[in-house]
């Protein structure tokens, strides 16, 4: 099934694409991409993780979660192995100014559920413009390998996008959930339009 039948109901709604200049300097840095993408599942996996120990309480929020470390894991594994296969090197962690900026705009206090919302409105979002960056790097690189790579984690990460959005209005009022994810997106354009273009980042 091809990416647009598959997400015909899963449309990402972002409000602002990537810099089409980001994708021919990320191909440039493969390595620092494939480095940075590393941490950025192993962080997708740890956040799951400190929201299932945070609300233990809520058992669908545990089953459902549970799987999604398990995925997100294997995810780092096989950026490992992607770069173990080019001879490249497992470096330290990156500063990740995008998501430093995105944590800024999470509400503090407010009732527990609202703490939840926030934080699933502020993991789905990570997901869908992770969603888009693979998208781009599938349709636009050279290595053929890393384009059917980044083919299959795309549809992962649009399926974990749709997951913590379902979630977030499980647990809180739509019409509430709603509201405040077009203030994120509209909040995250404003970030990407004032980020520095960076090969050596996947956000």
């Amino acid at each position: 099934m091809v990416w647009e039948e598959s997400t015909r109901q899963k449309m990402l709604h972002l409000k602002l694409p990537t810099d089409p200049r980001w994708v021919g300097i990320a191909e440039m840095q493969i390595e620092d991409i494939l480095v940075d993408h590393a941490y950025c599942e192993q962080k997708a996996a740890s956040s799951c993780i400190s929201l299932i120990l945070r609300f233990v309480d809520l058992e669908e929020l545990v089953d459902t979660l549970t799987p999604i470390v398990a995925e997100e894991w294997g995810h780092f594994e096989r950026v490992l192995a992607q770069l173990r296969k080019r001879g490249m090197k497992f470096g330290f962690p990156r500063k990740d100014e995008y998501v430093i900026k995105l944590q800024e705009f999470v509400k503090k206090g407010g009732s527990r559920m609202q703490q939840l919302t926030e934080q699933l409105l502020l993991n789905a979002l990570i997901e869908a413009r992770s969603c888009e960056r693979f998208k781009l790097l599938s349709q636009n690189i050279a290595d053929v390998e890393l384009q059917k790579f980044y083919y299959e984690l795309m549809i992962s990460e649009a399926g974990h996008y749709v997951t913590f959005i379902e979630l977030a209005r499980k647990y809180q009022d739509v019409e509430k959930v709603n509201l405040r994810w077009q203030e994120w997106l509209a909040y995250e354009a404003d970030v990407l339009k004032n980020l520095e273009v960076r090969g050596d980042r996947m956000h």
